[in-house]
């Protein structure tokens, strides 16, 4: 058993690696491809793997957890941006504005439609309110310093409200009485919201500012510290996710600001060009974090091999029923368009930004690890087939379908962007 996995994996990474030029040319995404090896070698074909998400919810929830956490760390490393900006503005509207609507919505339809209790009805939209920063790599800001509204928007928003769902998933526990929230929500409101959302972001950044300048200085005085960038980056990575889960803080939070704090770091002692590529100028060698990006980009990609063999092992024809559909075209087609323009609507975006940001809201990886997380604390009640139907439907559907139009969509939208300069 362990040699075919060796030529599986051997056959589907290097098929992968010397066609990566091809697939950017063709519209279909890396990730398509992926979902359907899964389902191929799933239960429902050739049976080689096998997983179910109740019975294997924790493995699933460690493996999610763990590409989560390397793409929200690339996440931070790709914004090399001031926290003044303007350009935060958006991001900040989409990732907070922007989900709340989204969450709000997909809970009443799932209230009204599916009958769900107001419980599995809150974590369903939970699961579904964040949009996926490693799927959408076709969207996102295409190098370090792109200052694009759109593709920083969606690539902000992919880093923030993977954690920023988190209070909702508590909130849908709590609901379903597997989670203390206190009497009048007030647990909910000052440990789940503002303790662990503030106490991530800032922790996060304090670290990852002093990790930063720590290396740097050992390299510049000490000529220590020098290389491994690998393991340097895995131990921040660590360290931030580690301390924020022992403050009960949200680690995704502090890990996506530990990589972006290492960027601003760089950025604010050489303001005027990223240092990434094959070439960096003596004076900049000394700060981590154009290595560690590129590290975090060949991990990333790992991760979402990964993760997308799981959850095309997953899916059923049964799963695509009267349940699970409609949510997912809901959520595609009414509530996150819905929700971008109204929170796009005094940004001065163009019309065109506002509905590819509207359409490009896609689902993954974060989906799947909520929905691990929480069929591992116990949320295993009549509704959670449905909720489980949906969230697998739904990511399949947007990984299709965005997956298929990024490539041919952000093309037309260069063109018209290098016309209009």
């Amino acid at each position: 058993m362990f040699a075919s996995w060796c030529l599986l994996i051997g056959s589907l990474l290097v098929t992968m690696g010397l066609s990566h030029t091809l697939l950017k040319r063709l519209p279909v995404s890396a990730a398509a491809l992926y979902l359907a090896a899964g389902y191929m070698l799933g239960p429902q074909m050739l049976g080689f793997i096998q997983l179910d998400i109740v019975r294997d919810a924790q493995l699933i929830e460690r493996v999610t957890e763990v590409a989560v956490l390397v793409s929200l760390f690339a996440v931070g490393l790709r914004l090399r941006v001031h926290l003044d900006d303007p350009l935060w503005r958006a991001p900040v509207l989409l990732a907070s504005v922007a989900m709340l609507l989204t969450i709000a919505f997909i809970t009443a339809l799932g209230f009204w439609l599916d009958g769900l209790s107001l419980g599995a009805a809150i974590l369903l939209a939970a699961m579904l309110a964040p949009t996926d920063p490693v799927l959408a790599s076709e969207v996102q800001i295409e190098q370090v310093g792109d200052r694009d509204r759109l593709r920083f928007s969606l690539t902000g928003e992919g880093g923030l409200n993977d954690g920023a769902a988190f209070p909702f998933v508590m909130l849908g526990l709590g609901w379903l009485g597997l989670h203390d929230m206190g009497e009048r929500a007030w647990r909910w409101w000052t440990v789940d919201v503002l303790w662990a959302v503030g106490a991530g972001l800032a922790l996060g950044w304090f670290m990852g500012v002093g990790f930063a300048r720590a290396v740097a200085w050992l390299r510049r005085e000490r000529m220590q510290g020098l290389g491994m960038e690998s393991f340097l980056s895995l131990g921040l990575i660590a360290l931030a996710y580690g301390v924020a889960l022992k403050l009960h803080a949200y680690g995704f939070l502090a890990v996506f600001a530990a990589g972006l704090a290492m960027r601003h770091v760089e950025h604010v002692d050489h303001p005027d060009k990223p240092c990434d590529g094959e070439t960096v100028e003596p004076a900049r060698q000394h700060y981590i974090a154009p290595a560690a990006l590129e590290f975090a980009l060949d991990l990333e990609k790992l991760v979402e091999l990964t993760v997308m063999l799981i959850v095309g092992s997953l899916l059923s024809a049964d799963d695509f029923g009267w349940h699970s559909v409609p949510v997912a075209a809901a959520l595609l087609l009414v509530a996150r368009p819905l929700a971008v323009w109204l929170t796009t609507s005094r940004l001065g975006w163009t019309p065109m930004q506002r509905v590819l940001a509207a359409w490009f809201g896609v689902r993954g990886v974060g989906s799947l690890y909520y929905l691990a997380y929480a069929v591992s604390h116990g949320a295993l009640t009549q509704d959670t087939p449905v909720v489980i139907d949906a969230v697998l439907v739904t990511i399949a559907l947007s990984v299709l379908l965005h997956g298929s139009s990024a490539t041919p969509v952000m093309q037309l939208y260069q063109r018209r962007r290098r016309r209009a300069a």
